[in-house]
């Protein structure tokens, strides 16, 4: 059984935050700002480490998928970075304009990203494994006049759809084909030899846009959720204290840069810190992720829920005669990390796993459970400092009323005004403004708070399943069926029912070594009922040899749902 609370000791945790002595002021004096000074995420990211005692240090080390390593301190961060924001001011890129980045976690992915922030371009990292419609969409959408991609993905996804793109004045390629010339783009590596490393950096203010990120629903066009320059305050803080993350350490983000977690934490944060960062072109293989952990000295490692239950489900057995001795934190985001995983992460490192919240609107984390405090398996933590989160009952046509009483669910609203918020759907206004009420951001994630403060993540709003009078989280339900030993993931949906309003019907994966049978559905069935109680206990499991997840990872119990009951899937292609 697991256990219910993970304690800390002193020792685990020497970054403990104050959140009474707290402020935003406090941190840009940490990062040398005046308070209405200029402040660009590009220059407190790699400039000013070039030109400070680190600037030999590695920022970025990258292990190639042929087995070779490039490890590029911060000086020659600085010089590459000013070649591109040079090219791009050779190209009439203005301040404002948006630059896209369509590569897999290459060098120059970085490099684009932090050269068009320096000159006040808005920057969108697309994912890489992204078809062509969501790329043409996304770029059409946001008007974006310069792409920077492979020669590979720009003749298989983009050059058929080059005409619907009329704003799209430049394509930077990596020649990864070693084809030469392509019509109608540049080769990137020339134009960076062309263009002098004097200092590109252009005067931005916190209100200026940086980022835009889209994040997509089960309807409607994907939104591009618009975050500005001072957003790096709220990267910077909360690296230290959701992260654990200290100047000296080697940490390795494994998110793809396509989405924000990749962007945010995976790219500025640890830089900003004047940190080592790992980055791994590799495609997910357990054995290779077991061996960077052990063979990088990794301090501090930041994934998602996918990948520990991939790891999971191939067995303890895969980390006999590895040692992770440098190992010192590791930290969980993407969705909700069910119990099981929190503490298989002590079996497998040492160490649990540490559960975080936020959104591609919140532009960084807001909850978390931190090296400071004790860890509630299942738990999301508690908000970090700088952050206010209530619970709130909202409903459509009537005022948010807050809920006091703990262990009471309603949904996750924070008090608007941290640095990172979002500051607008990109040509989506009313739908920006249906995110608030008065000061209060409403996420859409509904939760309970208990006693001692920690929030507990109980569905999406349009996840609950209402069965015979009772409101039933999806995930709860799904982290009692991982208890069991012989399940590696499972998937959990309300399906109609004409007496009870809906029944729990839950899809399991085992793990990979265990063979499914009637006895082994029953057995499930038998403990969700010792554990949820029958009223909450699924009453059908299925057993699926995977389930649908978005390309960020997430269960698409809506695509769950539509199969179980024959209706249109509609398109999951671009869903984050």
């Amino acid at each position: 059984m697991r256990p219910l609370l993970i304690r800390k000791s002193p020792v685990d945790s020497p970054s403990a935050a104050n959140g009474a002595t707290f402020s935003w002021e406090q941190i840009r004096r940490e990062l040398g700002l005046s308070a209405d000074g200029p402040i660009n995420i590009a220059q407190l990211a790699v400039d000013r480490h070039a030109l400070s005692a680190i600037a030999d240090k590695t920022a970025f080390r990258f292990l190639g998928a042929d087995g070779n390593t490039r490890n590029l301190s911060y000086r020659e961060l600085a010089s590459l970075t000013d070649r591109f924001g040079n090219a791009l001011k050779s190209l009439d890129v203005q301040k404002g304009e948006r630059v896209f980045v369509l590569c897999g976690r290459i060098c120059e992915l970085y490099v684009a990203v932090l050269g068009a922030l320096k000159i006040g371009a808005v920057v969108s990292p697309l994912f890489q494994s992204f078809g062509p419609e969501p790329i043409r969409g996304r770029i059409a959408q946001a008007a974006g006049k310069v792409l920077v991609t492979t020669a590979s993905a720009y003749q298989r996804k983009v050059a058929p759809l080059r005409a619907e793109l009329p704003t799209l004045r430049h394509v930077l390629l990596v020649d990864d084909l070693g084809s030469g010339a392509i019509a109608d783009t540049v080769d990137l590596h020339a134009l960076l030899r062309a263009a002098p490393d004097t200092p590109a950096l252009v005067t931005t203010r916190a209100e200026d846009p940086a980022l835009l990120h889209f994040t997509s629903g089960t309807t409607g066009q994907p939104k591009g959720a618009l975050h500005v320059h001072g957003a790096v305050l709220t990267h910077y803080t909360t690296a230290r204290s959701a992260l654990d993350l200290r100047p000296d350490d080697a940490f390795w983000c494994t998110a793809d840069p396509g989405w924000v977690t990749g962007t945010s934490y995976g790219i500025i944060a640890p830089l900003v810190l004047g940190v080592t960062s790992i980055v791994d072109e590799a495609d997910f293989d357990p054995l290779r992720w077991i061996d960077i952990l052990e063979t990088q000295q990794v301090n501090v490692w930041y994934t998602a829920p996918t990948a520990i239950r991939l790891l999971m489900k191939a067995g303890l057995e895969l980390f006999a005669g590895h040692h992770f001795p440098d190992l010192r934190f590791i930290a969980s985001v993407g969705e909700a990390l069910n119990p099981e995983a929190v503490c298989w992460g002590q079996e497998a490192f040492g160490h649990p796993i540490h559960d975080n919240w936020w959104q591609s609107e919140t532009g960084g984390i807001m909850i978390a459970n931190t090296a400071a405090q004790d860890i509630k398996p299942g738990s999301m933590g508690r908000p970090l400092p700088g952050i206010t989160a209530h619970v709130v009952r909202h409903q459509e046509g009537e005022p948010v009323t807050l809920i006091a009483p703990p262990d009471t669910v309603g949904e996750l609203a924070l008090e608007a005004g941290w640095p990172s918020m979002f500051r607008g759907y990109l040509d989506q206004p009313a739908r920006y403004r249906e995110c608030f009420a008065g000061n209060l951001y409403l996420t859409g994630d509904l939760v309970r708070r208990d006693a001692d403060g920690y929030f507990w993540f109980v569905g999406r709003s349009d996840d609950v399943i209402k069965s015979s009078g009772h409101l039933i989280g999806s995930f709860e339900v799904e982290s009692v069926l991982m208890e069991h030993p012989t399940v590696a993931e499972a998937g959990v949906i309300g399906k109609p029912d004409a007496l009870a309003g809906e029944l729990i019907k839950a899809f399991v994966v085992l793990k990979h070594d265990i063979v499914p049978s009637e006895d082994l559905r029953l057995e499930l069935m038998a403990h969700a009922r010792r554990r949820l109680g029958a009223a909450v206990a699924p009453k059908e499991i299925a057993f699926t040899p995977s389930l649908p997840h978005t390309r960020s990872g997430k269960i698409m119990r809506r695509l769950l749902k539509a199969r179980e009951l024959g209706l249109p899937e509609g398109d999951s292609s671009t869903l984050a």
